[in-house]
């Protein structure tokens, strides 16, 4: 089981979000303390609208980045969640290679606003990442009015595995959603203020009760790979783990 130390990222939507999410997000700050019960773990706030930013760099103190949180003001109407996502990555990867890395998002289902990551590319880096990501998802008017990701054509005229296509199709209907399965993390939505502590207690809990397991890919051919993890015998488990991995310089 992983006992390593945690770097968490926090990351959340500031764009679309209405003032009972805010409410709701003001009281995350003493929840993470789950996340970081080794003294050796740390977290980090990242806010974004149409457009990622630091809000606090790592550190060992969830009171920063609770303070910090009771602070947060709406966005620009944004939902850049690939781009956020690309760089709440980058981020985490900067940490050292004994930290278990995990991502915290909370978002709109739908990104609208991205424009530096497409989502093959967030697909490859989360593949080639071992950053785990949590996503809480809520489901603001911006959603439901279909501001997600548009399809100019560029995805499709690469001459994808069907895995990758599959995957990129996904992204376009509920990103947030996506990028935990790719990661092998978990996906949830909340509604009241007791179903969104829990979940993120379970969030937390989930990140912290995991295994890690590796093996050596017996096809070296580039791009997406599928993945399906198992026991040897039925307890009647239920498996987390991601999906899919990228292997060697494809597309």
């Amino acid at each position: 089981m992983d006992t390593a130390p945690v770097a968490l990222l926090v990351a959340v939507e500031q764009g679309g979000t209405s003032v009972l999410e805010f409410d709701k997000l003001a009281r995350l700050g003493p929840l993470l303390d789950v996340f970081l019960s080794d003294p050796r773990s740390q977290v980090a706030l990242v806010g974004f609208d149409s457009a990622p930013h630091l809000i606090q760099d790592f550190t060992p103190s969830s009171d920063q980045v609770n303070a910090e949180l009771t602070r947060l003001e709406p966005g620009d109407g944004g939902a850049a969640i690939l781009d956020t996502v690309n760089y709440a990555v980058t981020l985490l990867e900067s940490q050292p290679k004994e930290y278990r890395r995990v991502l915290l998002l909370i978002s709109e289902e739908r990104d609208h606003g991205s424009k530096h990551t497409k989502p093959v590319q967030l697909i490859r880096k989360i593949g080639e990442s071992d950053v785990l990501v949590l996503s809480v998802s809520f489901s603001p008017a911006l959603a439901e009015l279909g501001h997600d990701v548009k399809d100019s054509g560029e995805d499709r005229t690469m001459s994808l595995e069907s895995a990758l296509v599959m995957a990129v199709m996904a992204f376009k209907k509920n990103v947030a959603r996506e990028v935990a399965m790719e990661s092998g993390g978990e996906y949830t939505m909340f509604l009241g203020d007791k179903a969104f502590e829990a979940r993120v207690m379970t969030a937390a809990r989930d990140a912290r009760n995991r295994y890690l397991i590796t093996f050596s890919p017996s096809d070296p051919k580039p791009g997406l790979h599928t993945i399906r993890v198992r026991t040897v015998e039925d307890y009647g488990a239920r498996i987390v783990a991601r999906a899919n991995y990228w292997a060697g310089t494809g597309p």
